[in-house]
């Protein structure tokens, strides 16, 4: 199989944590330039990583005519807009999540993709976990045969913590300025919410996306009632998602742990899954399965391979996606619905009474 010749955008947290290191471990990719507004910085993330190629501006990344594909992780407003233009110069790309900060600026991306046949692929790295990997499979069987009974209730809990735990790959700093562009939040929400906006956006769209996929919703999503407080942020939203009554409950928690936990009821059982803090290498959600009857048993299987990173996966998968046409687990045409749950959360927030 051919290489996959990558340029990454970005030289931040997640690029230096994450990102790079992961797309530089698989054998079948080659991150051949790098891009960052802030030279100095740049300069030195490109040669500790060994990338023989630097930018300072994204623009010349993607005019690069051996850049195959890019990768960009910036602020949601920024990264879209530098998406839209990879896409539009006809690369593929893989983009944090979320897709941007509104529905608007997430359909622009499509289209720009549409018309130049480049696909993108949001890194909503639950999607490869190991562990969530096998609750899909499982709720997948059980609505096939029946065994569980029907689906009665969804819930997930995202109260953050420690999600870094101590990783010890090497960050570099700088003291060069950085100002990133004003996010074009949606038009009709008023300006005393635009940070709680983001930030809700920010910490919810992975267990959005997350449910939508265990309960095959898609695009079938109704928002029946949101109570929010005045942060816009600790609260719960009450959904419909493929005729299942869902609850996301969100707060900011300080906790030495990730405290996130997702469960799926039947009316025979349930399944439910909760991760480790999310930076800690090869440490795949934890599951429970129950299952009722006259002879009820809960099991806690063990995520196969056991032994996984899911941000590592997903650029696996991206890499190999890429090469073979492969659709994305995670394209931008499925994340486009969790842009448009988001705001219609958001909507309902706005003018119901406490807001």
């Amino acid at each position: 199989m051919s290489k996959l010749r990558l340029g990454y955008v970005g030289a931040g947290f997640m690029a230096q944590k994450v990102h790079i290191p992961n797309f530089l471990s698989i054998p079948e990719c080659e991150v051949i330039a790098l891009a960052e507004m802030r030279p100095r910085l740049g300069e030195k993330v490109a040669r500790r990583f060994g990338i023989g190629k630097f930018y300072t501006s994204h623009v010349d990344l993607i005019n690069d005519p051996q850049v195959e594909a890019v990768a960009v992780s910036a602020s949601p407003a920024e990264q879209a807009e530098i998406a839209k233009e990879a896409l539009r110069a006809g690369k593929c790309v893989f983009m944090e999540k979320p897709m941007g900060v509104s529905v608007e600026q997430a359909e622009r991306l499509l289209e720009a993709g549409r018309d130049a046949g480049a696909r993108v692929m949001v890194a909503y790295m639950k999607r490869y976990d190991a562990g969530n990997e096998m609750v899909k499979v499982t709720l997948d069987e059980w609505h096939r045969t029946g065994q569980a009974g029907r689906p009665l209730y969804a819930r997930a809990r995202d109260f953050g913590g420690d999600w870094i735990a101590n990783l010890d790959t090497p960050l570099d700093n700088s003291d060069e300025s950085y100002f990133p562009s004003p996010a074009p939040v949606p038009s009709w929400l008023p300006e005393r919410l635009h940070r709680p906006y983001g930030e809700y956006v920010q910490g919810c769209c992975h267990l959005i996306n997350l449910l939508r996929w265990f309960l095959n919703a898609n695009s079938n999503v109704r928002v029946k009632a949101v109570d929010l407080d005045e942060d816009g942020l600790t609260g719960v939203a009450v959904m419909e998602m493929n005729g299942v009554r869902t609850v996301l409950e969100s707060a900011e928690m300080n906790s030495h742990r990730w405290e996130e936990e997702t469960q799926i009821f039947f009316s025979k059982g349930y399944v439910k899954t909760w991760p480790t803090s999310l930076l800690l290498r090869n440490m795949p959600a934890e599951v429970e399965v129950y299952l009722g009857g006259e002879n009820p048993e809960t099991r806690r299987p063990v995520a196969q391979p056991k032994w996984t990173w899911a941000y590592r996966r997903q650029c696996e998968f991206f890499v190999s996606a890429t090469l073979s046409g492969q659709q994305y687990r995670t394209d931008g045409e499925d994340a486009l619905n969790d842009m448009r749950v988001l705001e219609d959360i958001y909507r309902k927030c706005v003018f119901s009474a406490r807001h």
